[in-house]
């Protein structure tokens, strides 16, 4: 191998461009990082030597150290871990094939302000080295190979790097940070004591300093940090710094955690359990798919084994950070043995149940957390509602809603809430699904159940009809679908100052609407639910919902077609008008006009627009 020059990736570059002249709050992250990518190379190297014990070559004493050169202005973070070869270099630092990079950017300059708190979370925390340093050095070796085996990379953060050979004694990564003018504040002992007791306290291995003398350092090393894993620690000796100091260094996220659960379970298996609900969605959940790597870290007897365990934690939590470290696997895991192993299906139903109890006393102890928690995850959440027939009964207790009872779009009606302003003879929790808020409050399937001071929930999210389409019933009550299938109101009651409609004296309109709107509904009839509008349309019980039927042929999906039934208002003057019109051309154009307004109350779209303006005008235009 030889030294030369190379361009970095055109993602690379643009990451660089961003963090040296965008990101300049919590600069101090970059500590952070790179005494997280060490802590992660040790965590490699005590894993492998598992296997090989030789990978240790006499130096079995696994550390992370910092030091200062204050008259070459330079700051050193040295690790005796795993090491990289040159292709392992150039793949982690000159190149980065994740697809994360790209949603990092596009966040990333979306929202420069967020920055850091971004920036470790798409696999990019080495270039953080650049908010403070206008050139850095990396100097490794992979554990097992030899001295000759060194290399040295470095870059000033513009558009190339250097690489090359170098002689290396000993194995391992050191990151040497030339550091900018005006960044002296780094190259400060009680600084960077500080930063590491801040951000890397709980790092499960030594730390290390030269111990100040006469004010300079000197030749002794001492520990800086705990150096023992924070979960493995008594929950007695933890403050809420600990544990959010921990969660900030576990996430990459500059915001505090909303809630967390740190439990040792001893029994048939021993395991510890440190689990975090986030303030607000993480970003690479909220960028990431749901079949892209999630999870929990998990150690076997403190051994990092894997950084997301995806076995641990159903799809529907994914946005759940934290730890699991299992006295009883075996070292060797695998994502293939995590799959079928018997106490990893313990540990994950145990986990889920120390989630869905941290939220439900969130949801009762701390009701403005836990509306903050719902807003960010509800989304996620409804996801279980219709995967998890286990939990659905909890998950479905955890739900909120807006509701005809509330005040706009806020959801913050709960199913018990729900039941418990039930009116005599109502036995069904009714609700309405809308591709928006506005549109399901203002339909006119709700008009005869207002009219008889009836709540109905609105649920106007995407996975809403997804999920009701697997929910039937909550604590002995029936979910109804208003806008589905034929209702009896009588049990409800009649409707204050509504006449009673005659249906011998409407089936003449109802057949002639049929004629003259053939092929466009399926069936037309008198309505039951509207007191107000003319007409709405109506569903069967089974069939999809108009939005989410437009909402798939948008993505590109073959969609059955879906005809609903017509229902109309007899009493209504645009019906009374039709029922009266003589002209055929007319009565076609009232008809028509009744169907269209039907298919705008419902949020959907016309096939003729301009059409329905013309036949609008044509109407009013001799009352003008």
């Amino acid at each position: 191998m030889t030294t030369e020059s190379r361009r970095f990736e055109a993602e690379v570059a643009q990451v660089l461009h961003l963090v040296t002249h965008s990101l300049y709050s919590h600069k101090e992250i970059f500590l952070r990082e790179l005494v997280s990518n060490a802590s992660d190379a040790l965590d490699k190297l005590r894993f492998a030597a598992i296997a090989a014990p030789a990978l240790l070559d006499g130096d079995a004493e696994l550390r992370i150290e910092i030091e200062v050169d204050r008259d070459a202005r330079t700051l050193t973070i040295r690790d005796n871990g795993i090491g990289m070869t040159c292709d392992e270099v150039v793949e982690n630092i000159g190149t980065i094939a994740r697809s994360g990079t790209r949603r990092f950017l596009e966040a990333l300059s979306a929202d420069q302000r967020t920055g850091t708190s971004l920036i470790g979370q798409f696999g990019v925390g080495f270039y953080s080295a650049f908010i403070v340093a206008d050139r850095v050095r990396l100097l490794t070796r992979r554990a097992g190979e030899p001295a000759a085996a060194g290399v040295e990379w470095s870059s000033d953060g513009t558009a190339e790097y250097t690489i090359g050979p170098a002689e290396r004694p000993a194995r391992g990564t050191e990151v040497v940070l030339h550091l900018k003018e005006g960044e002296d504040e780094f190259l400060e002992d009680w600084t960077l004591r500080g930063l590491v007791s801040k951000y890397s306290d709980h790092i499960g291995f030594p730390i290390r300093m030269r111990k100040p003398l006469d004010g300079k350092p000197g030749e002794e090393w001492e520990t800086v940090n705990h150096a023992s894993a924070l979960w493995t620690r008594p929950k007695t000796e933890l403050k809420d710094e600990d544990y959010k100091a921990f969660y900030q260094s576990l996430s990459h996220d500059m915001g505090e955690p909303l809630a967390w659960t740190h439990n040792r379970i001893e029994g048939s298996q021993s395991y510890t359990l440190l689990l975090y609900v986030p303030g607000a969605m993480p970003m690479d959940a909220l960028f990431a798919g749901r079949d892209e790597r999630h999870g929990l870290k998990l150690y076997v007897r403190r051994v990092f084994i894997m950084d997301a365990a995806q076995e641990l934690l159903p799809p529907w939590l994914r946005f759940v950070r934290g730890v699991v470290d299992s006295d009883d696997l075996p070292l060797n895991v695998s994502r293939e043995i995590l799959q079928e192993n018997r106490l990893v299906a313990q540990i994950r139903s145990a986990t889920i149940k120390r989630v869905l109890d941290l939220l439900e006393k969130l949801a009762s102890d701390e009701a403005d957390k836990y509306a903050r928690f719902w807003r960010a995850f509800g989304n996620v959440l409804k996801e279980g509602i219709a995967e998890d027939w286990s939990n659905r009964e909890r998950l479905l207790k955890l739900a909120r809603f807006a509701s005809t009872a509330g005040e706009g779009a806020t959801q913050s009606v709960s199913l018990d809430d729900y039941i418990a302003r039930m009116k005599p003879g109502q036995d069904e929790i009714y609700y309405l699904t809308a591709d928006s808020h506005a549109a399901a409050a203002g339909s006119p399937q709700l008009e005869a159940l207002r009219a008889r001071g009836i709540e109905v929930l609105l649920l106007s999210d995407r996975i809403d009809e997804w999920m009701t389409a697997h929910v039937h019933e909550y604590a002995g009550k029936r979910l109804r679908n208003v806008a589905k299938g034929e209702i009896d109101f009588g049990k409800l009651g009649e409707a204050p100052g509504r006449p009673a409609t005659d249906p011998d004296a409407a089936r003449p309109l109802v057949e002639r609407l049929k004629s003259l709107l053939d092929g466009q509904v399926a069936d037309v009839r008198v309505s039951q639910r509207l007191t107000d509008s003319p007409a709405c349309l109506v569903l069967g019980e089974g069939q999809m919902a108009l939005h989410l039927t437009r909402l798939l042929k948008q993505a590109g999906h073959e969609v059955p077609e879906t005809r609903p039934t017509l229902e109309v208002n007899p009493a209504h003057p645009l019906l009374a008008r039709l029922a009266a019109e003589t002209d055929e051309a007319r009565a076609r154009d009232l008809a028509r006009v009744v169907h269209d307004q039907a298919v705008l109350a419902e949020g959907g779209q016309l096939e003729d627009p301009s059409g329905f303006v013309r036949r609008v005008n044509a109407l009013i235009a001799p009352a003008a």
